[in-house]
């Protein structure tokens, strides 16, 4: 008996694995990360299941919350499409190889560029304002669009836990309020102007914000769908893009809440949406993918100062960004491993875990009960399998670090399939340009040391 959970014991079969093939190594290779892509096609599977069946919902994927061009291109091999906030975003989901028809554009700052390559693409656009979709008529010109086109709208619910996570509340960046003075009523007569406009689009908010403010939002977009529709006399709005946001459990490796308690949430609040007369649309992003990632890292140093143990590791802001500058926000779980990749099992050491980058907040963790740690130890941060190590932050010109796929099979081996390579830290463009090469490198001397 090991004592592991199923997950911990093979979180541990695959750092054993990656320190034996040399993917994790104390002098070239201290820290990388990891996509489990058989819990991505079971979590993919889970969502399937829990909304009714294809083709009236796709299931679009927020590239944000990994933009990595393979792990898109695996999503989209699981029958999911792909939602995009910037042009870099859609640039990403065309080279995964998503049709532009289960591609979402949604964003705030929607360039006329950015809105003609959208439309003349065929990319569902979801507008975030009134100049936004007198800008799509412009560039329309009376023309029928290709492309589905939306309008998101702000119901206006208020906040969840983190107010950085919640978009649905009165003053909101993002959306059409529903509830301002006069708001409802002006937005009413844009679907009347333009016949073309036949989505409505919301999304409450994500982390720290309760299912049933998330439905909420959703029932105040189906309602005034039916508001549409009812005033014209004609089913315009044929569609609604629900957004995605279901929160994650970063306290252990239970999956909670579930797509099937999300659903039968939205049941309750939106029947609506079941009805059969929508089309819809959902972005999740950091439920697909923040339980099937970790990054692992190992420890450099150890120190004790005033009293507590810190172990200086080489995973810090670079990769967990969010958790430097936000832990009450963002605490993430840690487990310590030998040099091996195997679990320690010493009582708890309460400690301090630290990064790599020159300022005093570059800790993943404070006063954490973990086995000792030592130099020659690996971490893990678990539930990184989103918005962490795939969108690295380049404080002190941190490299980015390698991320594995990894598959196991039937016969229980471990493979691995290279997501992104490391960043060479030595490669960098001379002051003549990106063609211009470093004058040192690392096996170089530099002048009057070497």
């Amino acid at each position: 008996m090991t004592g592991l959970s199923a997950a911990a014991e093979r979180r541990e079969r695959i750092l054993q694995e990656a320190v034996r093939q040399g993917l994790l190594d104390a002098e070239r290779s201290q820290l990388a990360a990891f996509v489990d892509l058989d819990g991505v096609a079971a979590t993919v599977d889970s969502l399937h299941r829990a909304f009714p069946a294809a083709p009236r919902v796709l299931h679009a994927f927020a590239a944000k919350a990994n933009c990595l061009v393979p792990v898109l291109a695996e999503l989209r091999r699981l029958g999911m499409g792909c939602e995009v906030a910037t042009a870099g975003e859609l640039a990403r989901s065309l080279a995964a190889g998503f049709a532009p028809d289960r591609i979402v554009f949604d964003s705030p700052a929607k360039t006329e560029a950015e809105l003609r390559r959208a439309l003349d693409l065929g990319v569902t656009v979801n507008a975030d304002n009134h100049q936004e979709l007198d800008r799509i008529d412009g560039i329309l010109g009376g023309r029928s669009p290709v492309s589905r086109i939306g309008v998101r709208v702000n119901p206006q619910l208020g906040a969840g836990r983190i107010a950085a996570m919640s978009t649905a509340t009165s003053t909101s960046k993002f959306g059409v309020p529903l509830a301002d003075p006069g708001s409802r009523r002006r937005l009413l007569r844009a679907f009347h102007d333009h016949p073309w406009l036949t989505w409505v689009h919301t999304h409450t908010g994500s982390q720290g914000c309760p299912l049933d403010l998330m439905a909420d939002g959703v029932a105040q977009a189906v309602a005034f769908a039916e508001e549409v529709n009812a005033s014209l006399g004609r089913r315009q709005v044929v569609g609604i893009d629900i957004g995605g946001g279901l929160p994650v459990n970063f306290a252990d490796d239970e999956t909670a809440p579930t797509f099937d308690t999300y659903v039968r949430q939205l049941r309750a609040q939106a029947p609506a949406l079941f009805s059969g007369g929508y089309e819809i649309v959902t972005e999740f992003g950091r439920s697909v993918l923040a339980k099937n990632g970790f990054t692992a890292a190992y420890v450099e140093y150890t120190k004790s100062t005033g009293g507590r143990p810190i172990a200086v590791t080489h995973a810090g802001v670079q990769v967990a960004t969010r958790t430097v500058f936000h832990p009450d926000a963002w605490p993430l779980r840690i487990e310590a491993h030998d040099r091996s990749g195997r679990a320690k099992r010493g009582g708890p050491v309460r400690q301090d875990i630290a990064g790599p980058a020159c300022f005093a907040g570059d800790l993943l963790a404070r006063d954490r009960a973990l086995p000792f740690l030592e130099p020659g130890d690996i971490i893990a941060v678990l539930d990184t399998g989103a918005y962490y190590f795939s969108t690295p932050f380049h404080y002190n010109s941190l490299p980015e670090p390698a991320v594995h796929g990894v598959r196991a099979g039937a016969d229980g081996r471990v493979r691995f399939e290279l997501l992104r390579p490391a960043q060479d830290p030595w490669d960098v463009p001379g002051p003549g340009g990106p063609g211009a090469p470093l004058r040192h490198r690392a096996h170089e001397p530099v002048h009057g040391v070497g």
